[in-house]
C-alpha cells in the first residue's frame, strides 16, 4: 500500500467514526446494561469532562485495562512525586475499579473518549494535556491523528506488540509506518518488542524491561488474610488466577483428580468476575462445595473451592497459595502477567499459550520458577508434585523472588527516556502555584 492510500485509509477511518457517532449513544447504553460500561459516566466517553482540570502540567496516561493499569502504577507514582498531575483514562469498568482501589486521590481518572473526533477533540480541548503516555500497545488513529495535530508528544510505554499483531500491522504496512511515525518515542519491554516498532516505522525506540516489575506487591486486608488463614489451616491450597472460559473446568477436574490425596483447597480467581455465577453453578453441578469471597462465605472443612470475585483482591489470593497456574494459557491465547504470583512468592504454572508475556515466561522458566504444562492432566501431575515436594515447591519460589530482583530497574530506565519531556513539566509544577481552575 502507498502512502497516499495509507491516508486515505486513515482518513476513512475518521469518517467512519463521524458517521458512527450518532449510533454511539445507544451501544453505551446497552454495554451499560451489561455491566460493561458505568452507567453514570457515560458523558465521559463523549469527552465531557467530570471533574475540573488542575492548574499546571499534566500528563495524560491511558491503559486499557487492568493489566495495563498495574503496569504503570509506580510510574504514576513517580510522576506525581514530581507534583506533575496525571490524568489516567481506562476503558473498562474493572479497571476503573481498580485505579480506585490502588491509586485512591493520587490521580484523576476519567473513561477514555470514544475514537472519534467530536469526542477526542472535546477532550484535549478541556483537558490540555502537555504530554500523552499509552501503555503497552494502545493506539487509535484518531486520537493519535489529533494529538499530532495539536504538537502534543505522544509516547508509548512499556510497549510490547504480540506476534498476532504485528504479523497483523505487517499486512498493513504503510498505515503502520503512518501511524507510528506520529510517535515521539517507543519505550518497549524487550530487545523483541523494540524490533519489531522499529520495523514498523516507530523512531525513535529504547528498551525499559517490564515496568510492573518495579511495582510494589498487590495489597490485602490483613484482617481477611488472618481469618480465611485461620479456616484454611493445614490444608493445601493452590490457586487458579486470571482465568478464562474452560480453564475453571480445567481447575475443577484437577481439585477433583488430588483431593483425595491431598486434602486440598482450590482458589479460584476468573479474570471476568461476572461470570462467576455460570463458574459456580459448573463446579455445584460437579459436586463442589464453592464459597465466594463476595458473599463473604467461611472456608469450611469440606469446602472444596474458594472463588475469588472479587476485584482488587489478588493479593489476598495469591496469599493463600504457594502455587498459582496463571489462566488465558491453556484454553485462551496470550497469557497473563506472571509477575505477581512470582513477586508473591508462588511457584507458578501455566499453558503453552504465553506470547504476549514472552520474555516474562522465558525468564522465569529459565530461572526454575515457572514450568509450562500443556493439558489438564499435566497441571494435575505438576501440582500434585509441588504440593507433596516441599523441596521442590521452596526452591522455585526462591528462584522467582530472583527474578524479580534480576529484573528490576524497568522504571528507572523508562523515567531516562522521558527525561526531555518530563524535566521541564517538573520545573513548570514546581514554580507554579497549586490552585484548581473552574474549567
Amino acid at each position: 500500500m502507498s502512502d497516499g492510500l495509507a491516508s486515505l485509509a486513515i482518513a476513512s477511518y475518521g469518517w467512519a467514526g463521524i458517521a458512527a457517532y450518532p449510533l454511539t449513544g445507544p451501544l453505551l447504553a446497552f454495554r451499560a446494561a451489561k455491566g460493561k460500561e458505568d452507567r453514570s459516566r457515560r458523558l465521559e466517553r463523549f469527552g465531557y469532562p467530570a471533574v475540573d482540570r488542575p492548574q499546571g502540567p499534566l500528563v495524560w496516561l491511558h491503559a486499557a485495562s487492568v493489566g495495563e493499569t498495574l503496569a504503570v502504577v509506580p510510574l504514576m507514582r513517580e510522576l506525581r512525586r514530581r507534583d506533575i498531575n496525571v490524568l489516567l483514562t481506562t476503558g473498562t469498568v474493572t479497571s476503573a475499579e481498580i485505579a480506585r482501589y490502588r491509586l485512591k486521590d493520587e490521580v484523576l481518572h476519567q473513561y477514555v473518549p470514544l475514537d472519534v473526533k467530536p469526542a477526542v477533540r472535546r477532550f484535549l480541548d478541556y483537558w490540555r494535556p502537555d504530554v500523552a503516555l499509552s501503555v503497552e500497545s494502545e493506539i487509535w488513529p484518531t486520537t493519535l491523528m489529533e494529538l499530532h495535530k495539536r504538537h502534543i508528544p505522544q509516547i508509548l510505554v512499556n510497549a510490547r506488540i504480540s506476534d498476532r499483531s504485528f504479523e497483523r500491522w505487517q499486512r498493513h504496512q504503510a498505515i503502520a509506518e503512518a501511524l507510528l511515525g506520529k510517535l515521539s518515542l517507543v519505550i518497549a519491554q524487550s530487545d523483541v518488542d523494540a524490533e519489531r516498532y522499529r520495523d514498523l516505522g516507530a523512531w525513535p525506540v529504547i528498551v525499559s524491561g517490564n515496568i510492573k516489575v518495579d511495582s510494589d506487591a498487590p495489597p490485602c486486608d490483613p484482617v481477611v488474610l488472618d481469618r480465611y488463614k485461620l479456616q484454611i489451616g493445614d490444608r493445601k491450597t493452590w490457586a487458579a488466577i486470571s482465568t478464562f472460559e474452560g480453564e475453571e473446568k480445567i481447575a475443577t477436574m484437577v481439585h477433583r483428580a488430588l483431593r483425595a490425596h491431598t486434602g486440598l483447597l482450590t482458589v479460584v480467581v476468573p479474570r471476568h468476575p461476572e461470570r462467576s455465577d455460570e463458574i459456580e453453578a459448573m463446579m455445584v453441578e460437579r459436586g463442589m462445595k464453592v464459597a465466594r469471597r463476595t458473599r463473604n462465605d467461611p472456608i469450611t472443612p469440606d469446602t472444596d473451592v474458594l472463588l475469588g470475585d472479587t476485584i482488587g483482591e489478588m493479593g489476598l489470593y495469591l496469599r493463600l497459595a504457594e502455587i498459582a497456574f496463571v489462566g488465558r494459557s491453556l484454553t485462551a491465547e496470550g497469557g497473563q502477567n506472571p509477575l505477581e504470583p512470582a513477586m508473591l512468592g508462588c511457584a507458578v504454572l501455566s499453558g503453552p499459550q504465553v506470547g504476549n508475556f514472552r520474555e516474562s515466561y522465558q525468564r522465569l522458566v529459565r530461572n526454575g520458577n515457572a514450568r509450562i504444562v500443556r493439558d489438564a492432566e499435566m497441571l494435575a501431575k505438576a501440582v500434585h508434585f509441588l504440593m507433596t515436594n516441599d523441596l521442590a515447591r521452596h526452591k522455585m519460589i526462591d528462584a522467582g523472588m530472583e527474578s524479580m530482583q534480576e529484573m528490576r530497574g524497568a522504571l528507572t530506565a523508562t523515567m531516562k527516556g522521558l527525561e526531555p519531556y518530563i524535566n521541564p513539566l517538573t520545573v513548570q509544577a514546581r514554580l507554579e502555584p497549586r490552585i484548581v481552575s473552574q474549567g
